[in-house]
């Protein structure tokens, strides 16, 4: 195996990254000078060292507590619930959520073997029982997985007095054509239909 086949099958096994892509990217490292090259290489080959889950909500940092739950100015009533460290990034990046996060690890799918102890209930726990929070936002992915997940929370919070759970909506996107949409964006649009 050549070294630009090589590069381009390590590249592949990149989520979202086809063959073609991986090949395209190879191909641009080629026609990229050395210095970046070298830069790239290393920032890859630091990632694992330099990032961790942060010890308080799972997210990804360079520190043991990262900048979200350092940061005093956050709403600490409000606590979303996520499956990802990518989706606090996300949520982050919109602007619209100033409180802070609990990243679970993943979603529940027996499937896979993936059950409510192989994530981070017992620290979602913990954090709710020493915390102040009024508001559990779940913010799981609009899945088979994500809602069972999302009804898991709900059953181990229910009994909890002066506590409100809410979940993100979900529906049709801005911009998007009914034609278009598939049966279960349509049905969630629906049962989540809002006054107007």
């Amino acid at each position: 195996m050549t070294a630009l086949e090589n590069l381009s099958k390590l590249l592949s096994r990149l989520p979202g990254v086809g063959p073609k892509s991986a090949s395209r990217i190879a191909f641009s490292l080629i026609n990229t000078s050395k210095d970046y090259n070298e830069l790239l290489a290393k920032s890859i080959a630091e990632i694992k060292d330099r990032i961790r889950p942060c010890s308080i909500c799972g997210s990804f940092s360079e520190t043991e507590i990262c900048p979200v739950c350092s940061d005093a100015m956050r709403d600490r009533t409000q606590l979303c619930i996520v499956e990802q460290p990518q989706d606090v990034i996300t949520i982050q990046a919109s602007g619209a959520y100033n409180g802070l996060f609990h990243v679970l690890g993943g979603a529940i799918n027996p499937l896979n073997g993936v059950g409510p102890e192989n994530l981070s209930f017992d620290k979602l726990i913990q954090r709710i029982n020493e915390g102040s929070f009024k508001e559990i936002i779940i913010a799981t992915n609009p899945t088979e997985e994500g809602d069972t997940t999302a009804l898991y929370i709900r059953h181990i919070l229910k009994d909890r007095e002066g506590l409100s759970l809410t979940r993100l909506a979900s529906g049709l996107p801005i911009g998007g054509d009914l034609e278009y949409a598939d049966r279960t964006t349509l049905t969630r649009s629906f049962r989540g239909r809002i006054q107007f």
